[in-house]
């Protein structure tokens, strides 16, 4: 099991990277999420994934259990409405590049033969 964990985490930063890499604003947007989503499992998994165990130790247990760590949880909880903002953010601010500029290439400026030809003539 730790083994497919880490290897969704890998794929999942692996194809955020790619696409925050782009020259695009929307799979920009789609790379920053997907690197999110690797954090979040990420600081999930180092909860030590247990299930049907309680979140906080029983003073009155007669012998030591186990227990399920909540800090992990509240940081994914926490992570996960900072990468919703975060994402509404970075789609105004393409959108408002992309009424503003009349592209949605992430430094303002298209990349097409017809405007290096254009340059050139220049």
């Amino acid at each position: 099991m730790e083994w497919l964990i880490s290897f969704s985490i890998g794929v999942l930063t692996a194809t955020g990277v790619y696409l925050t890499l782009r020259a695009r604003t929307f799979p920009v947007v789609m790379g920053l999420t997907l690197l999110a989503y690797a954090v979040n499992i990420f600081l999930f998994s180092m909860g030590r994934l247990t299930i049907g165990l309680p979140a906080v130790i029983d003073k009155y247990a007669e012998e030591a259990v186990q227990y399920s760590d909540p800090l992990p949880q509240a940081l994914v909880l926490t992570a996960i409405v900072i990468a919703f903002g975060m994402t509404a953010f970075l789609i105004v601010l393409a959108l408002k590049a992309r009424g503003e500029l009349g592209n949605d290439h992430v430094d303002g400026v298209e990349d097409s033969p017809s405007s290096s030809v254009q340059q050139e003539a220049k």
